[in-house]
């Protein structure tokens, strides 16, 4: 467990139940209640589109990032790569795409199943 609990820290983000979780417990028993990466750490940041910047848009990219979607820099600034990736995500989660990331899309997104 520990060493899940290294990897899971070590840049992408942490699940609330691996903070919880009993240190016998294989990592493939943990199932996350939510992800957080730090950068935002409410349940539901304000909304962010694309031309927005700042540490919401670090958190959407960082959890876009480990929903495996997003394999570009996490810097803050909602660009293309951002876009296309919220794009895809929101498809396969059967989320209309408009180009904002809203309270669905962040619930979305904390709870995504990287398994």
């Amino acid at each position: 467990m520990a060493a899940a609990a290294a990897a899971l820290t070590a840049g992408l983000g942490t699940p609330a139940a691996a903070l919880t979780a009993a240190p016998d417990a294989a990592p493939a028993d943990v199932r996350p209640a939510a992800w957080y990466c730090g950068y935002d750490n409410r349940p539901t940041p304000p909304s962010v589109s694309p031309g927005s910047t700042g540490n919401t848009v670090r958190e959407l990219q960082c959890l876009l990032t480990q929903c495996a979607y997003y394999t570009g820099p996490i810097n803050g600034v909602f660009d293309r790569a951002t876009a296309v990736a919220l794009r895809a995500f929101q498809n396969d989660h059967g989320i209309p795409y408009d180009g904002v990331v809203g309270p669905q899309t962040w619930t979305a997104l904390r709870t995504c199943d990287v398994a």
